[in-house]
């Protein structure tokens, strides 16, 4: 994936947080701090967005990962902005 590629993914997975930030009331990183530790939801209507949630949350975190190695790789060569910019068409 492009670095551009990646900041796309990144900003699409970040509205799927958004929505369930908003749903239940909490951020993504109290949730899953919570999900990860083995915290049952209160109701089990809440289960497969819980999952979900999960999911989305980790592959996140993934491509947060695939951004800054990215980013790294670019700036190895040169230590600034430039090759980095790009605006969108």
């Amino acid at each position: 994936m492009t670095i551009q590629e990646i900041l796309a993914d990144i900003h699409a997975l970040e509205e799927e947080l958004l929505a369930f930030e908003r749903k239940y009331g909490i951020r993504s990183e109290t949730f899953y701090a919570a999900y990860a530790n083995g915290e049952e939801p209160e109701d089990d209507r809440w289960m497969l967005d819980f999952g979900e949630w999960a999911s989305v949350y980790r592959t996140w975190l993934a491509r947060q990962t695939e951004y800054r190695d990215a980013i790294l790789r670019v700036q190895s060569h040169t230590p600034s902005l430039s090759g980095l910019i790009h605006v969108a068409q």
